[in-house]
């Protein structure tokens, strides 16, 4: 019945995304869902930007393994990012009226900057798709009880995944992320009343956490450990601002007001839920010591799924499973979008020059399979935790792409000269230290963003030798541009 219950679902959710594909009709539909979301579905879509595999499994499975320090860059980190988003970048990037985030650094800054941060951006999707994959593997492999192979449950996951969004874009993702969060929301809510119940309360779980240090946060009084710290947090709370499924949502608002509340809205509701599939994990150590154990000593990430299957009634498997599967396909469905349409708008499409609206559809959908294909090879060929490819995701943009959007919108005297330095700098810096000092007290990646601010700041403020882009300064004040999105 549980495997029934799964099938049904899938159905149903293929169902939807198909329904949202006859919206499509032009570019802007498929990327933006025609600037027409209202506030309930933005904020959902924000909601389930960051609640995905790494937040039911990946999280869950580090919280019981290292407590709340282990989780610096997620909840924390990316609740931090949405939170940001919503406050200092979503009312004046939402003004610019844009396709993509890629279209910010060419109008700010040139074709050449637009190339190499969209490059960055497209890249660090690889390791985040691949972590909902794999977490579809993982689901599938455990509903089968072994039957259906890892590899093999990744391969009917992305399929899925690949179906609805292929055709539908950013309705499809709209509309089955706005159904997918009431399922995650009542599923978890109704498998933590029910599990902390049998783990003796809400309180119990609590004091238990507590006293085996579980819950604490703050690093240590040292250098060494506050860096690491900040370092934690602002890799997602920095390096997650320019990543196109972010820009996407706020975009798709159907006004600038909308854009910045449902942000908000979203990026908060996503740190208060967070904590829900933490107190479930947890509980699983006091109602079942020896499968924890066990299961610490292989992967930890099958603790939660084990839990349910073991202790719990049908109906809370079918309410687990449900809002596991929303969560995993809600989040993956955005993130195979977000790089294809990048790869597409700002690599590709300047490349051939101009296209066709219906050409350019065309083009993205095809780079949208080629990109499934890419992602499901990857997830079948690492051994990386879920948890460990989320947090590796962001690095390539907190080193590259963040400091040219951030000063680009707020320091009028940022240039592309100074640009193309942070992100020469901030990239050589990270991988130079990721091979000769990957375990320094300042981390590679944070490193690379501290020395792209100082190129950026130096570049901008040294003699010009670079040509100025013809689009002129973009300010953050600036009006909606008359001409559509995408248009060059």
């Amino acid at each position: 019945m549980l495997i029934g219950f799964v099938i049904a679902y899938l159905l149903l959710s293929i169902a939807v995304g198909l329904y949202a594909a006859t919206r499509v009709k032009s570019t802007t539909d498929y990327v933006a869902a025609g600037r027409h979301l209202p506030l309930y579905i933005v904020t959902a879509t924000v909601f389930a930007t960051w609640f995905g595999s790494e937040t039911v499994l990946g999280i869950s499975a580090t919280f019981i393994d290292e407590g709340l320090r282990g989780l610096w860059s997620d909840p924390f980190g990316a609740s931090l990012c949405l939170i940001l988003v919503g406050l200092f970048f979503a009312r004046p990037l939402y003004r610019l009226n844009l396709l993509t985030l890629g279209d910010y650094y060419r109008l700010r800054y040139g074709r050449t900057v637009e190339v190499l941060c969209s490059s960055a951006i497209v890249i660090s999707y690889l390791g985040w798709v691949a972590a909902q994959i794999t977490a579809l593997g993982l689901v599938f492999n455990i509903l089968s009880d072994g039957a259906i192979a890892n590899e093999t449950g990744m391969l009917i996951g992305a399929g899925i995944v690949l179906v609805y969004t292929l055709f539908g874009g950013m309705w499809s993702v709209a509309l089955t992320d706005f159904m997918q969060m009431i399922i995650i929301v009542v599923g978890l809510l109704y498998i933590a009343w029910l599990v902390g119940d049998m783990a003796g309360g809400v309180d119990t779980v609590v004091m238990h956490a507590t006293e085996s240090g579980k819950l604490n946060f703050l690093p240590a009084f040292d250098a060494k450990d506050i860096i690491a710290f900040l370092a934690g947090i602002l890799t997602m709370g920095f390096g997650s601002i320019p990543q196109q499924d972010v820009f996407q949502r706020l975009n798709s608002a159907r006004n600038e007001k909308t854009a910045v509340r449902g942000t908000l809205l979203g990026g908060s509701g996503y740190f208060v839920f967070a904590f829900v599939p933490l107190f479930i994990a947890y509980s699983a150590t006091l109602i079942d010591p020896a499968l924890v154990a066990r299961l610490q000593e292989t992967d930890s990430q099958r603790i939660l799924p084990q839990l349910i299957l073991q202790h719990t009634p049908l109906f809370a498997q079918v309410m687990f499973f449900g809002a596991l599967l929303s969560a995993i396909m809600s989040t993956a469905s955005g993130t195979l979008l977000a790089p294809s349409v990048t790869f597409s708008e700002n690599i590709l499409r300047g490349t051939f020059g101009r296209v066709s609206d219906r050409g350019f559809l065309w083009l993205t959908r095809i780079v949208v399979v080629a990109f499934a294909l890419l992602i499901t090879w990857y997830a079948t060929h690492t051994d990386e935790s879920i948890h460990g490819m989320v947090e590796n995701a962001y690095k390539v943009t907190l080193a590259t792409a963040f400091v040219p959007l951030a000063f680009g919108l707020y320091w009028k005297r940022a240039s592309t000269q100074g640009a193309l330095a942070s992100i020469l700098a901030g990239l050589v810096v990270w991988v130079l230290l990721e091979i000769v000092a990957p375990e320094a007290d300042v981390p590679p990646h944070f490193a690379g963003m501290l020395a792209g601010i100082v190129a950026m700041i130096a570049g901008s403020l040294l003699p010009q030798t670079l040509v100025k882009p013809t689009h002129g300064h973009v300010a953050a004040h600036l009006e909606p541009q008359a001409e559509s999105p995408g248009v060059r």
